[in-house]
Parts: C-alpha cells; sequence; structure tokens
C-alpha cells in the first residue's frame, strides 16, 4: 500500500513487516527511518547491501526463516534495493515471519519496477517515495537550525545555500554543520564566508571570478571563464555575489579611515576580510571610485531581472556583464 512518508504512524504500520522507501531524497529517507520507523519496529538492527544478498541468497533465507540471528526481534535494513530481489521479495513475505521487519531502501524507481508495484499493490506492505526537497522547504529547514544556533545570515544566502543543495537534505546538513563550527566565535556570516566553507560550488571558486572582474583582471578572468561550464542556476549565484562583493566596497567607502589607513578600514570592516583577499579588496578599491560602485549596483540589480524573467539567455547575459568590468 501507498503511504506518504508524514502518514507514517503506529496505527497504519501496525502488524506490517516489510516496507520500501524509495526515491532521491536520501537524507529524508535517513530521517524517516530514525524519527518515524525505528522507534516503532524492532531495535535490533542488521544492515544489508543488496549485493550481500544475491551474492549468499539461500544464507540469508535460511537464517531469515529459521531465525538463527542473534537476537530475538530483528529489523533488517537492506540498501541500493533493485528488482533483482524481486523474487525474494516474493517469496518471503507470504511465509509471515515473525518477530521480524524489513526496510528495503532504493534509488529512483520506475512506474514499471516490479518491485515498485508489489509494494504499491500489496495491503500486507508500505511503500513511500522519497521526493527531491525544494528550495524552500531545505531553506526552512537551514534557517531553523542556524537560529537554533543563534548564527545570523540573509535570506537570500540561505536560498543559495539551499539551491546548491540539489534537493537532498544530506548536503544540506553537511554544510550546515561546517558553518555551525566556524561560527562558534561569531553570529553573522555571509555569502563570502559560506562559499569558502561550502563545497556546493561545484565550478572554480566563483567568489574569485568576480573579484578578477571588479580587479579588472583579465587574464585571469578569462582563464576561468574557459575552464568552467556556468549553468544558468550558477547565474544567480554569480550576481548575488557580486552584489554583495559590491556592497561590502560602498561600506569601505563610507569608512572614515579609507583614505588615511586603509589597513584599519580593512580589519575593522565586519563580517571580516579573509586575510589573502585583503589585497584583492585594495585593487578594487584603487580601481572603482564610489560612484562607479553606486552604478553597478544599480546595473547588477537590473541584470539580475533579467536573468530571472529570460533563463534562456540568463548565461549570455551574466557572461557579457561579467566580462564587460573587466575592460
Amino acid at each position: 500500500m501507498i503511504v506518504k512518508y508524514f502518514d507514517l504512524k503506529k496505527n497504519i504500520i501496525q502488524n506490517k513487516q516489510f516496507f520500501l522507501l524509495y526515491g532521491k531524497n536520501e537524507g529524508l529517507i535517513e530521517e524517516t527511518i530514525k524519527n518515524s520507523l525505528k522507534p516503532i519496529l524492532p531495535k535490533n538492527v542488521f544492515n544489508y547491501e543488496e549485493k550481500e544478498i544475491l551474492d549468499d541468497n539461500e544464507s540469508f533465507k535460511e537464517n531469515l526463516i529459521n531465525k538463527s540471528f542473534f537476537d530475538n526481534e530483528k529489523l533488517i535494513i537492506v540498501k541500493r534495493t533493485t528488482d533483482k530481489l524481486f523474487k525474494l521479495i516474493e517469496e518471503l513475505i507470504p511465509k509471515n515471519i515473525e518477530d521480524v521487519s524489513i526496510i528495503f531502501i532504493a534509488n529512483t524507481l520506475e512506474k514499471r519496477s516490479k518491485i515498485r508495484n508489489f509494494f504499491e499493490k500489496s495491503d500486507n506492505t508500505i511503500c513511500v517515495a522519497f521526493y527531491e526537497d525544494n528550495v524552500q522547504t531545505l531553506s526552512s529547514i537551514a534557517q531553523k537550525i542556524l537560529r537554533e544556533k543563534k548564527i545570523n545570515i540573509s535570506q537570500q544566502d540561505l536560498n543559495i545555500l539551499a539551491e546548491r543543495a540539489k534537493g537532498d537534505r544530506i548536503n544540506l546538513t553537511n554544510e550546515l554543520e561546517k558553518i555551525i563550527n566556524f561560527s562558534l566565535n561569531k553570529r553573522t556570516i555571509g555569502i563570502d564566508e559560506i562559499l569558502k566553507l561550502s563545497n556546493l560550488s561545484e565550478n572554480y571558486d566563483i567568489s574569485e571570478l568576480v573579484d578578477s572582474s571588479l580587479s579588472k583582471n583579465k587574464r585571469k578572468l578569462n582563464k576561468i571563464m574557459n575552464e568552467n561550464n556556468f549553468s544558468q542556476e550558477d547565474c544567480i549565484l554569480i550576481l548575488r555575489i557580486f552584489l554583495s562583493k559590491l556592497k561590502r566596497l560602498l561600506a569601505l567607502y563610507l569608512d572614515p579611515n579609507i583614505k588615511t589607513n586603509i589597513e584599519k578600514a580593512l580589519s575593522s570592516y565586519r563580517p571580516a576580510i579573509f586575510w589573502k583577499d585583503k589585497e584583492v579588496v585594495k585593487q578594487q578599491i584603487k580601481i572603482l571610485d564610489i560612484e562607479k560602485i553606486k552604478e553597478l549596483v544599480r546595473k547588477t540589480n537590473e541584470i539580475e531581472l533579467i536573468v530571472k524573467k529570460n533563463p534562456s539567455i540568463s548565461i549570455n547575459v551574466t557572461t557579457d556583464f561579467i566580462l564587460n568590468q573587466a575592460i
């Protein structure tokens, strides 16, 4: 029978021994097993990979049916399940083996999948699909976790983090752990720090791309552009980082120390500028005056609107904008 993951309650799964959890959202599957199934199902857990069972099919069946496992009331979790296990499942379920529950975990299963069809149609089984989380869901999860840790992060930066998690809360959780560890002695974190901490930027450091453009470092900029294949999704991230760095320059210009003691201005800026970035920022301050920065802020916002309204041309528009700043 088909059940939604948020409906997995004791009264629904009562007397059910066999579960199929499938889909790309591994993080939500793990979370559901931990919070919804394990508290209700047997406590003695045995983990298997499908290959282990296929390599010694008869031994697995014999141990299961003859209760040769070491403990009573067993929960068996089988990972990477495919239709290769269909015959075994079809054979085991009618036997009504006492004190044993089995959770089969699979990746994406097509509608024609034998194992999926079997679990969906049988009254004695539970079948749960786990689809990728959307940006809004991941953003809410991140916001809740960071709020509990009293770490401040803008909604824009939360959305970027969520977008780069690719629909899986495992990716998001791994990156949040880095941010939390980094933020032990501070309460605010910005996009530059997120990018330096995170593995979610799959291309050549986008922050370095923007710095090269603002510093008019044509050679480095061309190298980064040639070595990467940026996607439509990357365009919004590039523009947000561009805007973030422009706002930092604008704030630095308003510091009274900027003309007499640039080192002091850079050192007192919050969130702190990483030491290896200070020379780049100095170069940008020499090249761009305050009026030019204000103009670029306005232009960046305009480009972002164009990109959002016309995704099909986003890569060309963003590329032209980045390259033009280095001229």
